[in-house]
């Protein structure tokens, strides 16, 4: 299948394994081109009662539990969500009869016949693709933004191919999609115009064999561009910027470090306090670095990749300024919650591995009192020590991880375990003094005590809301 040849689809039976929230997206996308759906889970209906009405009224065949994996057995083509293993026995032995498996994100992009902007990296995507999204659309272009962020991908390819059967043109001019490692593992054909790579720091270790493995699925995301095509890199990170030499795409780079290497076609960079791009034999600032208002070297780095993407793609210089100077960050993305009693309460529960939080604390410079813990990732907690014993003035640890991260933390004595976020809200809210910040940035997954870390994130702000005036 490519974008032209979609009605491929038409009475195909195609499995959809994983009933997320991309997974049923999926289901509907492909119903509406016509194909013979199942959607197959491992989970059990309990646990899937608020996703299973809206594929059930669609009539779309619904397996679960146990025997979900005979679905595939008669199967012409499977897509799975980012959460199942690509590697699983029940698909290796669908790829073995010749049948291909896809992920929803490459299903999604050949539905989409406008310039797609794609970019991927362990921290900042989300934050990233918001800022690109918004450049975007006040310079008034019609936007689709979303991906592993938000709304999944295929709900733009739904509005895409209602448009084109009812003879319409699409509905958007761009798609800002952000990207998973998880979703580029199976890509075929997902072809963005530009593509990025923020950073590559090490995570998922619990999926991945090794680090190497887990940039081998990040820089997928290059794999089908051409040379008319836009790759961007991350100069700072090592390991990002060496993967420029291997892509077909015209390069380009950010970095805080300037100035930018002669082999790329241009790029952005910090120089003087002032955020510069050079592109086209022009060099022109963007704006300065004290005005945006997003905090942090790291969301320095994410402005500059994000007006690069908005320059490069005819946004003007005046609309990329008045974003940067406006946007106030996301929400649960070092989210200022609230001022009590002059001890500043911040929720970062985006902060999801260790590199994430050590950029939020490296980010704040006002006595920390830090709640961290969660569902550990096969993270490296150890690397937290340093930064720790330098700015955290207590410790609360919370969840499956705590104990490793407080042997990870040696000879640091300020550490109180405790059983619930509520109850480490209060711990800290009653020992903070003024000019305090309380850093809720777990370092870990949420999923041993949260639906996922919008859960975790909503239900800090909840009790931090709670705390009497």
């Amino acid at each position: 299948m490519t974008a032209l040849d979609t009605k491929q689809l038409e009475g195909k039976r195609v499995t959809v394994v994983g009933l997320a929230r991309s997974g049923v997206a999926a289901a509907h996308l492909l119903q509406a081109a016509g194909a013979l759906v199942t959607v197959a889970d491992r989970k059990e209906r309990g646990e899937l009662l608020e996703v299973l009405n809206s594929v059930e009224e669609s009539a779309i065949d619904v397996v679960l539990g146990n025997g979900y994996e005979t679905t595939l057995t008669t199967a012409e083509l499977v897509v799975i969500s980012p959460g199942v293993p690509y590697r699983m026995e029940a698909l290796e032995r669908v790829r073995r009869r010749g049948v291909k498996v896809i992920s929803e994100l490459d299903l999604a992009s050949r539905f989409i016949p406008v310039p797609i902007l794609a970019l991927t990296g362990t921290n900042g995507k989300s934050t990233t693709v918001t800022l690109i999204g918004k450049m975007l659309q006040a310079s008034g272009k019609q936007v689709f933004v979303g991906g592993n962020l938000g709304t999944a991908f295929s709900e733009a390819a739904i509005q895409s191919l209602r448009a084109m059967q009812e003879g319409r043109s699409c509905p958007y001019d761009a798609a800002v999609v952000e990207v998973s490692s998880f979703q580029l593992e199976t890509i075929e054909q997902f072809h963005p115009w530009m593509a990025a790579i923020l950073n590559v720091t090490v995570d998922h270790q619990d999926r991945y064999e090794s680090i190497a493995e887990y940039i081998d699925a990040k820089k997928r995301i290059f794999e089908n561009q051409t040379s008319s095509d836009m790759a961007l890199f991350n100069l700072d990170d090592p390991q990002v910027g060496a993967l420029r030499h291997s892509v077909k795409a015209r390069t380009f780079g950010f970095t805080r470090q300037p100035p930018l290497p002669s082999d790329l076609a241009g790029g952005t960079y910090l120089e003087h306090g002032r955020i510069m791009i050079a592109f086209a034999g022009q060099t022109q600032e963007i704006c300065r670095r004290h005005e945006l208002k997003i905090i942090g070297d790291h969301n320095v780095e994410n402005a500059m990749a994000a007006a690069t993407y908005a320059i490069l793609s005819g946004c003007p210089l005046e609309a990329v300024r008045r974003v940067l100077r406006e946007f106030p960050g996301l929400e649960h993305a070092l989210e200022v919650v609230r001022d009590r009693r002059g001890v500043r309460f911040i929720n970062d529960s985006k902060g999801t591995n260790v590199d994430a939080t050590l950029k939020a604390l490296n980010s704040i410079d006002q006595p920390i009192w830090l709640i961290a813990g969660g569902r550990d990732k096969g993270g490296d907690f150890s690397r937290l020590a340093p930064t720790i014993h330098q700015r955290v003035k207590r410790l609360i640890v919370i969840g499956e991880a705590a104990p490793l991260i407080v042997d990870a933390v040696q000879n640091y004595r300020a550490i109180e375990r405790v059983a619930s976020l509520q109850e480490a809200v209060e711990l800290a809210a009653s020992g903070a003094c003024a000019g305090d910040v309380v850093l809720m940035s777990p370092a870990c997954a949420s999923f041993d005590m949260f639906a996922d870390y919008q859960d975790r994130g909503r239900q800090f702000k909840r009790v931090v809301h709670s705390l009497p005036a």
